[in-house]
């Protein structure tokens, strides 16, 4: 099964938007959103069934058992975080705690203890002719990289092993739930915006992307808003040779679509026509062998 994993080195350059085009234009049976700090591929992607459900344990956090504490400060002396406070008792606060267990190994009285918490739920939408694995993490908690790649072990643990492709939608940025998206696929399809913040992130999420040894592509989306970023886009790309997929325009009709719950390609509009030659172009690459041989 070959992944293609869609990224953006910022947020709301149109990353899902694409994402559920491909999905749309390649039939995909399997797709993921790993987007796990804000998931919406699924507003596009409606599923007539429900997911199922299941709690995400991220790393433990410290609680203090007050029939056993003796209140003698050592573990809020030496919590680097500051997370315990001692207002009507010593109490941990579970959005500071970094679950390092410092303030367990102090307590004289095994007061403290490190308890497993729920940091987010897995979903995992299953019907007779797709697989859709997503995820929401849990509003202050971490370990973000860990739940994106329990979001893509679901698409492997459930998919036929015939299945030709799985569909990827990343999260913005180069941080840890990126790292986690990159590691394994075949190729990335990095969407860029021609504004100034836009091309410096492109380069960041470019350099990340190299260094996992993965196919990387480039599209410009809404590239009419700027020709002149949109030239020196393409330009970077033929000095790094980097595959250039393509140009989408701005296209006020692809916004009412999306509205609607549909892909840019399921309405007759100029950035579902522009984005067929994009995704032709990825497709070539993605099942290109990198001695040039098709696979």
């Amino acid at each position: 099964m070959k992944q293609l994993l869609i990224l953006s080195g910022k947020g709301g350059t149109g990353k899902t938007t694409v994402a559920s085009a491909f999905i749309k234009l390649s039939s995909a049976k399997v797709y993921a959103d790993c987007d796990v700090d804000a998931p919406n591929l699924h507003l596009i992607m409606a599923q007539n069934t429900e997911p199922k459900r299941t709690d995400y344990f991220g790393m433990a956090i410290a609680e203090i058992d007050p029939d056993k504490c003796i209140e003698c400060g050592l573990c809020k002396e030496n919590c680097r975080f500051d997370a315990i406070s001692n207002e009507n008792g010593f109490k941990v606060e579970p959005f500071a705690c970094e679950g390092c267990g410092v303030c367990e190994a102090f307590c004289p009285a095994n007061a403290v203890s490190l308890k497993s918490a729920v940091a987010g739920e897995l979903m995992l939408y299953v019907d007779s002719n797709t697989i859709f694995s997503t995820a929401q993490l849990k509003m202050g908690s971490g370990t973000s990289g860990k739940l994106v790649t329990e979001v893509k072990n679901q698409t492997k643990t459930t998919a036929n092993p015939d299945t030709r492709i799985a569909i990827i939608d990343g999260s913005p940025g180069i941080g840890c739930p990126v790292i986690a998206s990159l590691s394994g696929v075949d190729m990335v399809l990095i969407i860029a915006e021609p504004s100034i913040s836009g091309i410096s992130d492109m380069e960041r999420i470019i350099k990340t992307s190299e260094k996992f040894r993965t196919k990387i592509g480039v599209c410009i989306n809404k590239f009419d808003t700027n020709l002149a970023n949109a030239e020196k886009i393409e330009k970077f790309c033929k000095e790094e040779g980097l595959l250039f997929t393509g140009r989408i325009p701005f296209d006020p009709l692809a916004v009412c679509a999306i509205n609607n719950g549909q892909t840019i390609v399921d309405v007759d509009c100029p950035s579902g026509r522009a984005i067929r030659e994009v995704f032709s172009n990825a497709m070539e690459l993605l099942f290109k062998e990198r001695d040039g041989v098709e696979a």
